[in-house]
């Protein structure tokens, strides 16, 4: 049996003399892993569409184990702007394997992680924005789609509002620890959380939200400050951690 799908390819390791298995994010079937044979040769017709941050038309016929790419038609080629740069190119590897771990299973329809990968990876390559900013606020976003939201306002345990700012502005609380869960009040603060400056919480909710004119006035010591509290976070929620993202620049 026959069916096509939109994808993105995430990753790629040899198969036998001349073959792939290729790692797929589809738009309707969620993560697909699926042979490409022959695609190592010279000859093939579509091994080089078959490559990591490539989104891709495909054809596929079902298998006992594996599906097999029977036709691929590039959509959007992003691996030659995304892999001209380090940062682009790491920050970008950081979110195919996010993408990978956060979509559990396979052949599950995973639809908004889909598009939204999609959309980080076309803002990526554009260069239009900075690339951890991009990181950042996909991981965040997501984590987010994952059921793995951080708590950016609201204390994380108890719920808890902040109070408002002695100028009458919004307030924040004062502590953020990964394994609770995002932004502490005093009371629930536990031993290890961190203190970070109420305008780097401010930062989070702007990169979770995807509210770049946020994001683009940050300071650069609190844009610092949010790509710790990010990464702290994401490998908390992720289990065995992100390898790419130890090659990232902060």
């Amino acid at each position: 049996m026959l069916y096509r799908d939109e994808a993105i390819v995430l990753r790629t390791h040899k198969l036998g003399e001349a073959g792939r298995i290729i790692t797929l994010l589809t738009r309707q079937h969620g993560l697909v892993r699926a042979v490409a044979k022959g695609v190592r040769r010279t000859t093939s017709k579509f091994g080089s569409r078959l490559e990591p941050f490539t989104y891709v038309d495909l054809q596929l016929a079902v298998g006992r184990n594996l599906d097999t790419i029977t036709q691929a038609e590039t959509r959007a080629a992003y691996a030659a702007s995304i892999g001209a740069d380090y940062d682009r190119y790491t920050s970008g590897t950081a979110m195919l394997e996010t993408a990978e771990r956060l979509v559990v299973e396979e052949r599950e329809p995973a639809v908004q992680q889909f598009l939204l990968l999609l959309g980080a990876l076309h803002a990526m390559a554009s260069g239009d924005r900075r690339p951890g900013h991009v990181l950042d606020s996909y991981l965040l976003r997501s984590l987010a789609v994952a059921g793995y939201a951080p708590a950016c306002v609201d204390c994380a345990h108890c719920g808890r509002a902040p109070s408002p700012a002695a100028d009458g502005s919004a307030g924040s609380h004062r502590w953020f620890n990964p394994a609770m869960g995002g932004v502490l009040c005093a009371t629930c603060r536990i031993p290890g959380s961190a203190s970070p400056a109420p305008e780097t919480l401010t930062l989070l909710g702007g990169l979770l939200a995807g509210e770049w004119p946020v994001v683009e006035a940050a300071d650069p010591r609190h844009l610092r400050e949010a790509s710790g509290l990010v990464a702290a976070f994401v490998q908390w929620q992720i289990e065995r951690g992100l390898r790419s993202l130890a090659y990232v620049e902060r």
